[in-house]
């Protein structure tokens, strides 16, 4: 009867483990997403595939400059996006003549491949809320984001994740600056 109980036991951990990998790890602790479009260029690239970690949302959310994949309902459809931090909780964020200035002061940064054509909804200061974030593509000529009132400022329910590693094409293996 134990070495039954034992055999049982050992399967039912084996069994847990295969749905954990396969169901649960997914949800929630990392998820690989295909790159969709050309708004990350020069720092990801269509069709390449990204790992995203989806744990540090519930402690602290990402921070300026990580690569983030958030996910908007737009009514009769839902559209997942991988943009750039730019803006956190509480900040004000504003763009003139193609630089951001975040609570008033220049942001330096060197991510957008080219300059702003528009400011979009950015041309006035933007006042984040608590759990929101402002985000822009690298390529910012060709980006739909924050600047956009379809995209607006990211709440921390919307974040799937941050991205950490390049997982294909294989030459391009590593982490996501």
């Amino acid at each position: 009867m134990r070495k039954k109980y034992a055999a049982f036991l050992e399967y039912a951990v084996y069994l847990f483990i295969i749905v954990f990998v396969l169901f649960l790890a997914p949800k929630f602790l990392m998820e690989k997403i295909l790159v969709d479009g050309s708004s990350m260029e020069q720092s990801l690239y269509d069709g390449e595939q990204v790992l995203i970690e989806k744990v540090s949302r519930y402690f602290n959310g990402p921070e300026r400059f990580d690569v983030v994949v958030f996910t908007k309902n737009h009514g009769t459809y839902t559209k997942t996006y991988i943009k750039r931090v730019i803006g956190l909780p509480g900040e004000t964020v504003q763009i003139i003549d193609s630089r951001i200035y975040i609570n008033g002061e220049e942001l330096p940064e060197s991510f957008g491949k080219d300059p702003m054509d528009t400011a979009g909804i950015a041309s006035e200061p933007v006042q984040l809320g608590e759990d929101e974030f402002f985000v822009l593509g690298d390529n910012r000529r060709v980006s739909v984001d924050s600047r956009d009132r379809a995209v607006g400022a990211v709440s921390m329910d919307e974040l799937d994740g941050v991205v950490i590693l390049r997982v294909a094409p294989f030459s391009a293996i590593g982490k996501v600056d």
